[in-house]
């Protein structure tokens, strides 16, 4: 029973199978370092075309500026999350065989994990559905679902490759919907809709967000310093730059590492415990 005046907490216990969902550099390719493009821009010290080592990989697949990635001028690699998607490529679809190795894959190999990568972020959603008690009633419906699209990321590179990601896509979002709704409808009071909504550099210290929806909002350089985020829907929302210091964000709905890791944060900032809080927080 939620009291007056809070919001929903996340279960004491996440799912174990969360592991599985973040990146593990150690047995993946180098894939995000090769198989992407990027432009030169405040993000990315360089040009790289897609299918091209970026020129800091190193012969063990790992960056040689890893520790440096933001002082080098390569912010985006540092707010990239791949949901477990490298290792995933590199070592089912592809059975630990390195496109070094066997260079004739290498192409297909770059084409699937971006589709890859579509998938384990559904399974990274619906993982979350799974941890929210108050979504039991479609917890069948994010099961199923789930299994699905697990079934489907340990298929060959042809059967990924012919996968119709935007209907399963579509298909996930009902469910995602619905759960959010059971989710936020525990907060008291009127919820802030900004679904969607540009909100860039908007001023929104100390704002009351709890069971907000603001999926796919645009909150670049927002000041959401003190904010109450809890039970907020976040899914899609852009927090490059957003302050988020000393915001509570316990129990956000579907926050990523990746969100995380672009927004502005400190020490003060309460985040759910099942993510990570980002070495550069803090730096100016």
């Amino acid at each position: 029973m939620t009291s007056s005046g809070s919001a929903p907490e996340p279960p004491s216990e996440p799912s174990s199978d969360r592991a599985a969902l973040r990146a593990d550099c150690g047995n993946c390719f180098g894939l995000c370092c090769v198989a992407l493009p990027f432009a030169k821009s405040q993000d990315f010290a360089a040009n790289k075309n897609a299918g091209t080592p970026c020129h800091n990989l190193q012969e063990d697949f790992r960056c040689g500026i890893h520790a440096r990635l933001r002082d080098e001028g390569y912010r985006g690699c540092t707010v990239f999350d791949c949901f477990g998607a490298g290792q995933k490529v590199s070592q089912v679809t592809f059975g630990g065989v390195s496109w070094r190795e066997r260079p004739k894959t290498a192409r297909t190999m770059y084409e699937v994990f971006p589709v890859m990568r579509q998938l384990q972020e559904l399974l990274r959603y619906l993982t979350d559905v799974l941890d929210m008690p108050r979504a039991a009633p479609v917890h069948g419906e994010a099961r199923r679902a789930r299994t699905g699209i697990e079934h489907l990321t340990r298929a060959d590179a042809d059967e990924i490759l012919a996968a119709d990601v935007p209907a399963i896509r579509a298909d996930v979002n009902t469910v995602l919907l619905k759960a959010s709704e059971l989710e936020r409808a525990t907060v008291p009071g009127r919820k802030k809709n900004h679904r969607g909504a540009d909100l860039m550099g908007a001023r929104l210290r100390s704002a009351d967000l709890r069971g907000a929806n603001l999926r796919g909002a645009l909150l670049v350089a927002a000041d959401l310093t003190g904010a109450d985020l809890r039970a907020a829907d976040l899914i899609g929302a852009d927090l490059r730059d957003a302050r988020i210091e000393g915001a509570d964000l316990r129990g956000a709905l579907f926050l990523t590492q990746a969100q995380l890791n672009a927004a502005r944060g400190d020490a003060a900032t309460h985040i759910p415990r099942d993510l990570d809080r980002p070495g550069h927080w803090g730096e100016r």
